[in-house]
């Protein structure tokens, strides 16, 4: 998640899409549609697995990654760029302590949890 302004952008992490192998097929939400946190938002389905895609932050969707549609490979090849999902309005201020920074998330995975 990237935090710009009075909104998110969310995707999944360079872990992640490696460890789904190739994607083939995302599924996103129709924009305007509220989610709270830790609700399901979507689907990615790989040539491993199908995996649910779980928000987060709470607050409305406000733009999806129609490019997804026909290069969901775009996950794979640009998690953090081209490959976003979906960009979120925050519906409340961000609780930063909430959430993992990129610097422990990658402390966590080098832990092997």
């Amino acid at each position: 998640m990237r935090v710009e302004g009075d909104e998110a952008v969310l995707g999944i992490t360079d872990y992640a899409q490696d460890q789904l192998g190739d994607i083939v097929f995302v599924e996103l939400p129709a924009v305007g549609r509220a989610l709270a946190v830790g609700e399901s938002f979507g689907v990615v389905e790989s040539i491993k697995a199908v995996s649910d895609l779980y928000a987060p932050i709470a607050g409305e969707v406000v733009a999806v990654n129609e490019g997804l549609a026909d290069a969901p490979e775009l996950v794979n090849s640009d998690p953090y760029g081209d490959g976003w999902l979906i960009r979120v309005r925050l519906a409340r201020p961000l609780d930063e302590g909430a959430l993992l920074t990129a610097e422990a998330y990658r402390a966590l995975r080098a832990d092997g949890a």
